[in-house]
């Protein structure tokens, strides 16, 4: 667009285009059509008049998580139908205010509690590396509807928040790249809250530098979130240029999972062998609390879900159920409103909260939560990046796993130790399985040094080099 080639406009329409062709993912639940036409015939004018911002024109898919002036945000939920906020995120403020323009929200697992994008109100997702003539495959989630849309080239990039691993996970299930940053980098305030203290915004994008891009205009302090880091943002585009000779890359033995399928224990020895070929310096590193990290997450997560959510009550906003009388409207309202696995966890967290079992279940696992942090702290000291797989496994095929909440659970075991120790992390599109589906590998980093975890993604991404398309993408 800057060299003339190409307007806002002309790069709107082909993006809305792509998304119809695209609608059998089932991957946006608001279209914005008319809206980012709008938008795209201002960009035009102000590149015109040399005034563009530095993402002027740049189309963005939204995780319907985040609210959004005047466009319906449901978070994937039932009870929240009809609910259209009246004021913006932060992040997504921040970046209409750097030229984007909004295009869409994108499904999701009901209020970020899923790992396959099974679990909206709105209906799976469909990934776009599903075979023509076999099963619908998962995406991954709770972001599987922005790691789809962005995989099926009908967007240059979106938003989605991880908890403990929801956009690295359906980053490496569809193949683009998945950026956490760190606790407290970006703004929370404007996203519908799952567990405050793991809840981040990030984007999914196509390459290691869009995501620096995007990173670049969402992050910083905003004093609306009392979590909200108060650091500079340094110049992430600049870290993407440098190498990796002589950088310590970790090695976690813990990560080393006996049933790890053999094509995702390849890959990882394959980054392993790229990093060395770089002049990278490899290092095994231990982090003994890791074993313990999946079930604390399912504890404090629930934990923290159960409190956020007990402000939906048919009552201020979104659905509201008929009843009898005020309990009646509140038991209809959350019966009705929630699905199987929301209400699965908010009993969970009642459960570990309530007098007698707080001491036995909430405390122990945010003592565990600490000592994983300990763990990262005493291995940093050793090493700049931690190198490990994103997923166990490929994407699976819809419902093999919705009857089995523990075996779904285990997608993140490898992403949630990070988001337990609020650490950066992001997943890069490394390789394809025996199956010809992608496999991501994982980088974790410092906190609040996404500029060397940017860097070794770039030079991870560069020996990589160009990955497949999905069938049918645009």
């Amino acid at each position: 667009m800057a060299a003339g080639d190409c307007s806002a406009v002309e790069l709107v329409e082909a993006c809305i285009a792509a998304q119809g062709a695209a609608a059998d993912l089932n991957a946006v639940v608001a279209a914005t059509a008319e809206q980012a036409r709008a938008a795209a015939r201002h960009a035009d004018q102000r590149r015109h008049r040399n005034e563009a911002r530095p993402l002027e024109g740049i189309p963005v898919a939204v995780k319907d998580i985040f609210c959004t002036r005047g466009v319906a945000t449901t978070a994937g939920s039932r009870i929240l139908d009809g609910f259209v906020p009246a004021y913006e995120s932060t992040v997504g403020a921040k970046l209409w205010d750097a030229g984007a323009i909004l295009l869409g929200k994108t499904n999701m697992d009901e209020f970020a509690m899923g790992s396959s994008n099974e679990t909206s109100w709105w209906g799976p997702v469909r990934n776009p590396w599903s075979p023509a003539a076999g099963p619908s495959l998962v995406p991954g989630g709770s972001s599987g509807g922005s790691a789809a849309i962005v995989a099926a080239r009908a967007v240059p990039a979106a938003l989605g928040t991880d908890t403990g691993g929801s956009i690295r996970q359906p980053a490496s299930f569809c193949g683009v790249v998945g950026l956490k940053p760190t606790y407290g980098r970006c703004s929370r305030w404007g996203i519908i809250a799952f567990a405050s203290s793991l809840d981040q915004a990030g984007p999914l994008t196509r390459s290691v530098a869009d995501a620096a891009l995007i990173l670049q205009h969402i992050a910083g302090f905003d004093p609306k979130d009392s979590t909200s880091a108060d650091l500079p943002v340094p110049d992430l585009h600049a870290a993407l240029h440098g190498d990796v000779k002589g950088l310590r890359v970790g090695i976690p033995a813990e990560y080393r999972l006996d049933t790890l399928p053999v094509a995702v224990g390849d890959l990882w020895e394959q980054g392993i062998a790229w990093f060395r070929a770089a002049g990278a310096e490899l290092l095994d590193v231990s982090l003994p609390h890791t074993r313990y990290a999946l079930p604390a997450y399912y504890i404090v997560a629930p934990a923290e879900a159960s409190a956020n959510l007990a402000r939906y009550d048919g009552v201020r906003f979104g659905r509201r159920s008929a009843g009898r009388d005020p309990d009646d409207l509140y038991t209809r309202t959350r019966r009705e409103g929630f699905g199987e696995e929301v209400r699965r966890r908010i009993m969970i967290g009642g459960y570990v909260l309530s007098e007698g079992y707080y001491d036995a279940y909430y405390l122990r696992a945010q003592q565990v939560r600490t000592r994983i942090a300990e763990d990262f702290r005493t291995a940093f000291r050793e090493v700049d990046v931690l190198l490990t797989p994103t997923a166990p496994s490929s994407a699976f095929p819809e419902g093999a796993k919705t009857d089995d909440p523990l075996a779904m659970y285990v997608n993140d075991i490898f992403t949630v130790p990070a988001s337990l120790a609020g650490l950066p992390a992001i997943s890069v599109p490394a390789g394809l399985d025996d199956d010809r589906l992608p496999l991501g590998l994982q980088l974790i980093g410092r906190a609040f040094d996404e500029a060397t975890l940017l860097r070794a993604a770039a030079a991870l991404e560069n020996a990589v080099g160009t990955l497949p398309s999905p069938m049918g993408s645009a």
